[in-house]
């Protein structure tokens, strides 16, 4: 039963750092190392629509950012253009709706924090036409744009770059992120957005208290503006309590999302960083800890796409719906992205 409906629904994944990974391979490895290493899990998975972001690491910040950024992007056409019979690189809803009757994975470029732009908010266009779909303007810090939710207690508002960032965004048809903006630059986005916002990878506050998640405030203005909040996996993101890092604890932030927010509005972020650290630097993240996160550990059996299923058959068992179900695994971010990306204002 859940099988089933788990492989008649589109399965999206709303962040998933596997252009990481792939990118610290030789550029001639790109399209095979992904064939091998993730294509296989994404297909185990159900994976139909995959959001790529670009994420810049500290090491090429400021100077290599934006030469990082497009070598990423370019690493993103790559993979696809090696792996046509079972990828597309999508740019709008129509695209994605063809891939998927086509058998194929939809894929969707995204920027994270987007250090390479700066405060140079007219190279926006530039990322858009490589293909660029969905962006975040900060990470955990301060960026020229906006503050990032582990700068909360500057309760500062976008800079007048981020400002015009979001409009210059919502021209195009760019999804505004605002998973990892501070709770105030959440607040001013809201104010400013005239076309729905996402969360790419954020769980609820009211279930765990931290930076990163989701006030029900932040949740219900999200759906507000017909927006979805995509919950992520990280465990330490949904308890502090290791003995609730269980695959129903992750529904209970869906559940509480879905209470505050509605069904319509709520998908899938895992953000599997684990597994991407672990291609990265093989073994890695004992000990490891950053803005209040004390580790990366995994709840059992979604260290990667592979797991996800698993959530399928959790919602059946917490009393969803096919229906519902069929919406938060992918159906509200579909309808989301038909709606909006790559659609000029």
């Amino acid at each position: 039963m859940s099988a089933e409906l788990h492989r008649d629904a589109v399965v999206a994944d709303t962040h998933n750092d596997l252009l990481m990974a792939v990118t610290a391979r030789p550029p001639r490895q790109w399209a095979s190392f992904f064939r091998e290493r993730w294509l296989p899990q994404l297909h185990e998975g159900g994976v139909n629509v995959q959001v790529l972001p670009v994420f810049i690491d500290d090491q090429y910040r400021p100077e290599g950012a934006l030469r990082q950024t497009l070598r990423m992007i370019e690493c993103a056409h790559t993979l696809a253009e090696g792996n046509a019979d079972t990828v597309r690189l999508c740019l709008d809803g129509t695209q994605i709706d063809q891939a998927l009757s086509e058998g194929r994975i939809a894929l969707v470029l995204a920027l994270e924090s987007a250090p390479g732009l700066d405060a140079s908010v007219e190279l926006l266009p530039t990322l858009y036409r490589l293909g660029v779909r969905i962006a975040s303007i900060a990470h955990w810090g301060r960026t020229a744009l906006a503050d990032g939710s582990g700068e909360d207690a500057t309760a500062s508002r976008l800079t007048a770059a981020g400002v015009e960032a979001v409009r210059e965004m919502e021209r195009l048809g760019m999804i505004f992120d605002i998973s990892h903006l501070s709770a105030s630059g959440v607040g001013h986005v809201l104010e400013l957005s005239t076309r729905p916002v996402m969360a790419t990878h954020s769980s609820a506050r009211a279930l765990r208290d931290h930076h990163r998640n989701l006030t029900d405030d932040q949740i219900r203005a999200v759906a507000a503006t017909g927006g979805v909040v995509c919950v992520n996996f990280l465990a330490a993101f949904l308890s502090e309590d290791p003995a609730e890092y269980t695959v129903d604890r992750l529904v209970d932030h869906i559940e509480h999302i879905v209470g505050v927010g509605g069904i319509d509005h709520v998908g899938l972020g895992p953000d599997f960083v684990r597994e991407v650290m672990n291609d990265l630097t093989p073994p890695c993240c004992e000990g490891f800890s950053y803005s209040g996160v004390d580790n990366l550990a995994a709840i059992p059996g979604l260290a990667g796409p592979s797991g996800l299923p698993l959530v399928t058959d959790a919602l059946l068992k917490h009393g969803f719906a096919d229906e519902e179900i069929v919406k938060i695994l992918g159906g509200n971010v579909l309808r989301l992205f038909r709606a909006e990306l790559g659609r000029p204002a």
